[in-house]
């Protein structure tokens, strides 16, 4: 997904008259400082299951990485590269954005071979049926350390249960029945992607496509992060983290895009 991601964005960068190689040079330190920004990200809102084993925090290949984590490490990463190349943050955060979005479509579906980060139980047309004996990442511990973790959560507690009271039997292995949340992230992401490669064709400013994203991005993981049962929480609160910083984004980003348009209408 990432090399893919990184095409992508050499692709664009062609397509708008820019230097290929610079996505690829910037690239080299974003992917990089975005996976320990991910991990980092992670373990700050989860720290009651590494306190105890600190080491166990480089251990990533066990799971445990948050996309926005690795957005805002890597929005930080682009600001320092702009400032030392001289780019204009703008143009690099619409190119690149075309990157992250298709790592993104990608790495969803690692969700699913992992079997981690769906949702809640589900039985319609879209669920999602998963062998629990094979059930992979939180999901293996959710019927004891979720359970601890969310003893003060009663509403996502509530979600790990009913999953677990709702297992089906099929040719003698146990069931879960759940919503494919990675998938409806992927194909919400996909239609993000499709529609900014459209659009940059026609985009009034550098930085404009990016915050598209963020808004766009933001309503769907909203709705999405209300479906999952492995949800990271604000500290001491029953609010989930990535709820709030997408509801965030897409009131700060909406405000910002509103206010440039309105701007350049007027010039």
């Amino acid at each position: 997904g990432m090399v893919l991601g990184v095409l992508l964005a050499q692709w664009q960068a062609k397509r708008t008259g820019q230097n290929p190689e610079t996505y690829l040079d910037f690239a080299l330190y974003a992917i990089i400082i975005s996976v320990i920004g991910a991990r980092l990200y992670y373990v700050a809102f989860s720290w009651s299951d590494y306190k105890d084993n600190p080491l166990s925090i480089l251990d990533i290949r066990s799971g445990g990485l948050a996309i926005y984590g690795g957005v805002i490490a890597g929005a930080l990463t682009g600001i320092v590269y702009c400032k030392i190349k001289k780019i204009n943050f703008g143009l690099l955060a619409d190119t690149s954005i075309f990157g992250l979005l298709l790592g993104q479509i990608i790495g969803r579906w690692g969700n699913f071979f992992n079997r981690e980060a769906f949702g809640m139980y589900y039985d319609g047309l879209l669920s999602m049926q998963l062998n629990l004996k094979h059930v992979d990442g939180d999901y293996t511990r959710s019927l004891q350390s979720l359970t601890a973790r969310y003893a003060d959560k009663p509403e996502a507690l509530k979600r790990i249960i009913e999953i677990r009271e709702n297992t089906k039997w099929i040719d003698g292995a146990e069931y879960i029945s759940v919503h494919p949340t990675f998938l409806y992230e992927s194909v919400w992401n996909l239609c993000l992607l499709i529609f900014l490669i459209f659009y940059s064709k026609h985009k009034k400013f550098d930085g404009e496509l990016v915050t598209i994203y963020l808004i766009g991005y933001g309503l769907g993981r909203f709705w999405i992060e209300g479906l999952r049962t492995d949800q990271l929480f604000l500290w001491g609160s029953p609010l989930a983290v990535s709820q709030l910083l997408s509801g965030a984004l897409v009131i700060i980003a909406g405000a910002f895009l509103l206010i440039r348009r309105v701007r350049l209408k007027k010039s």
